[in-house]
């Protein structure tokens, strides 16, 4: 966990991992309402071209919030824009590493950054930039 009085620097960086299993998906699933057959019938995801079941792309998202409100800025940021391209399927049992760079320090406790969804062969699934309030110090 970041310390939230640390000082912030333009390319800092925090990263965690953690493999995506059908049983993360149904947990997912359970809390949004989307079972979408993509994700969880085998038959029907044979027909997409992805030609096999896929984790849902919001799950990554999940994961970039994670590592923004427990390690990088940490504790007390809060959300205003974060946005996502999803360039690559996330697969069952895929390990997937977030990656959360700072990449501007602005006005008003506002930080930029960077956020990038890779796969185990480094593959980026999902990218995007997340704009935060960060606590002031105390």
């Amino acid at each position: 966990m970041n310390d939230s009085n640390q000082v912030l620097k333009v390319g800092q960086t925090a990263q965690i991992s953690k493999e995506i299993t059908a049983a993360d998906m149904s947990l997912f699933a359970a809390v949004t309402g989307d079972f979408n057959p993509a994700h969880f019938d085998p038959v029907y995801a044979a027909g997409t071209h992805f030609k096999e079941r896929i984790a849902h792309g919001m799950i990554a998202a999940g994961l970039i919030s994670g590592v923004i409100g427990m390690k990088l800025p940490g504790p007390g940021t809060v959300y205003v824009q974060q946005t996502l391209n999803f360039l690559a399927p996330i697969r069952i049992n895929d390990v997937v590493t977030v990656k959360v760079e700072v990449t501007d320090l602005l006005e008003k406790n506002r930080v930029r950054l960077r956020t990038t969804v890779f796969n185990q062969e480094g593959v980026a699934a999902v990218d995007g930039e997340a704009l935060v309030v960060v606590p002031k110090k105390r």
